[in-house]
């Protein structure tokens, strides 16, 4: 499934997560944590991951099915919920986010009614985090970190990411090894912010290949040519990759300002 470049030893990846779930718990004051649970293989691994490290009792899983999300994803999300033993509630979005498209006005743009589903999706996981004080935990990996591949103040709107510092082809492992079924485990990236939405539509190759450009670009500091020929893919794959990476900067940064930079602070997100 995963490159050998991207070998992972599972179990320690799994210590190390959920002692890091733990500390984020017992040094903020909160009860557990909110999973937003999509049926995907992230939120699978994330929402896993927080039950063996707190407790089903501790874990609040939310479902959050816009109009494109298919039903098979929402039954796997379902299923694993109710085989973890948490606590879980559902509220589709549709209808707050069209309430929210119609007050501003038409727009013939996909993308940002498409943005407004995940920050709606935010707004619901906060609204729950502090009516229950819980801590958002996010489900953003580090392939989709690095290339920009979530909405800012959306799905990249959290408290802690259990699992930024892993690719995503790592994070299939992972899944493999907490015994998550295996047609999440195997199941294709999907955003579903419009019918038919796929991962792999807005990305220049599919994970197995960006996750090892991304490897020898940014953990090894090779060049484009070595990265396209150890990756298997054109030098323009490579490009795009570094460009995605460039225009998503603002990202993965604080809100820019005047004050000094040692005024704020975040949690850690582990990348090493």
């Amino acid at each position: 499934m995963a490159n050998s470049l991207l070998a992972i030893v599972p179990r320690r990846e799994e210590r190390r997560i959920i002692t890091f779930i733990r500390h984020a718990i017992s040094t903020s004051g909160t009860k557990g944590v909110v999973v937003g649970l999509s049926g995907g293989v992230d939120s699978a691994v994330v929402g896993s991951l927080c039950v063996r490290a707190l407790g089903g009792e501790k874990v609040l899983a939310a479902m959050l099915p816009s109009r494109y999300t298919p039903p098979a994803d929402m039954e796997d999300a379902l299923r694993m919920a109710t085989r973890w033993g948490v606590d879980r509630i559902t509220v589709p979005i549709s209808p707050l986010v069209e309430k929210l498209v119609a007050a501003t006005g038409p727009i013939e743009a996909r993308l940002p009614p498409a943005n407004v589903q995940a920050r709606v999706r935010m707004t619901i996981l906060y609204y729950l985090a502090n009516s229950k004080n819980l801590l958002v935990a996010g489900t953003g990996d580090r392939s989709e970190e690095m290339l920009g591949f979530f909405t800012k103040f959306g799905d990249g709107g959290v408290d802690l990411l259990p699992i930024a510092h892993l690719y995503k082809t790592q994070v299939r492992l992972l899944g493999e090894y907490l015994g998550l079924p295996p047609e999440v485990v195997k199941k294709p990236a999907s955003p579903q912010l419009w019918p038919g939405h796929t991962a792999e539509e807005e990305l220049p190759a599919g994970y197995e290949k960006l996750d090892v450009v991304m490897h020898f670009l940014f953990d090894v500091g090779a060049s484009v040519p070595a990265a396209s020929s150890k990756a298997g893919v054109s030098r323009i794959v490579v490009d795009r990759v570094l460009k995605m990476h460039a225009r998503s900067a603002h990202k993965r940064a604080l809100p820019i300002s005047l004050r000094p930079t040692t005024s704020r602070t975040t949690l850690s997100r582990a990348k090493d």
